[in-house]
């Protein structure tokens, strides 16, 4: 039988995957798709400032994805693979605290980003004239700083908001990391009025942004039907079908899940779709978005061919 030592302020997180041959098995895939995910967007965090070719606001905005997307993958799976390897599943009040701010920043932020990215895509397909204007480095810059501060600026309201409830003797988080929802049920009040508050704040944040990313890539698509070449049409179609499949891979989930009353809810459920916005899409990313571009390739070989030569 398992002991978890649990402390007055520790919560218990019940985990993803069951203690047995299954659990670890999939386990050690959460483990490679991690890998994969640390790996391609540090290479991209380290690649797209080192060459001079990649100094373009496309190529800034899926530099701090990269970032956004390696931070949302290390806030998680480690501490879960932790606990699954221990046989403990307890977390401090801290260590929740702290993983529900930077999963809540992530989430917040990488939403306000892709919007931006559909914005700066539909600049350069339909308005390249006017783009050095519209998306010059410091517009580029602003709109990065304005997602990390609204991010992080909604993410910390709701993490202290949560983290001073009152919660009942249990302490038991039936996830596999911290998040404001999924502790709720703990509460030792009534929390309607918080609830509908997130479903406004989750609406703001997703909906509204999936709809500006639509719109972006709708009239990106009703371009591209009228241009003449045959090799731009098919590179722009190819472009808006790719970052299409990552922007619903991400949002559908995330809109499925926190736009739902708590009584549809089931925890098996909101656990299996958090992986896909937690894990499989951080991985997702850099391949889709970078490692299929031929000019990143082409700086992968490069700066890191550059670094691999023999220096005479």
């Amino acid at each position: 039988m398992e002991k978890w030592n649990q402390s007055s302020n520790d919560f218990i997180l019940l985990g993803l995957l069951p203690q047995n041959q299954t659990g670890l098995l999939l386990l050690l895939l959460i483990i490679s798709i991690f890998s994969v995910a640390f790996l391609g967007n540090s290479v991209m965090i380290k690649l797209i400032p080192v060459d001079p070719k990649l100094h373009t606001p496309m190529y800034f905005l899926l530099s701090q994805l990269s970032l956004m997307d390696l931070m949302d993958v290390s806030a998680t799976v480690p501490k879960m693979a932790f606990n699954f390897f221990s046989g403990q599943k307890n977390i401090s009040f801290l260590g929740c605290g702290v993983q529900s701010f930077f999963f809540l920043t992530m989430a917040g932020s990488e939403g306000l980003l892709l919007a931006t990215m559909a914005y700066d895509c539909f600049m350069v397909i339909c308005h390249p004239l006017h783009y050095p204007i519209h998306m010059s480095k410091v517009m580029c810059l602003e709109m990065i700083i304005g997602s990390w501060i609204l991010g992080s600026i909604n993410s910390l309201a709701h993490t202290v908001y949560a983290l001073h409830i009152p919660f009942c003797h249990s302490r038991t988080i039936n996830h596999f990391f911290c998040d404001v929802p999924v502790m709720l049920p703990l509460a030792y009040m009534d929390t309607w009025v918080y609830e509908y508050i997130v479903f406004v704040n989750t609406s703001l944040f997703l909906l509204f942004s999936f709809l500006g990313i639509t719109a972006s890539y709708g009239r990106i698509l009703f371009a591209v039907f009228h241009m003449r070449s045959k090799e731009g049409k098919k590179k722009a179609f190819t472009t808006c079908s790719t970052h299409l499949t990552v922007v619903t891979f991400y949002y559908a989930p995330f809109v499925y899940t926190y736009l739902r009353p708590r009584s549809l809810r089931s925890p098996s459920e909101d656990k299996t779709l958090a992986v896909f916005y937690t894990i499989l899409t951080p991985m997702l990313n850099p391949i889709i978005y970078s490692l299929r571009n031929k000019e990143v390739l082409g700086a992968m070989t490069r700066v890191f061919g550059t670094f691999c030569s023999p220096k005479h």
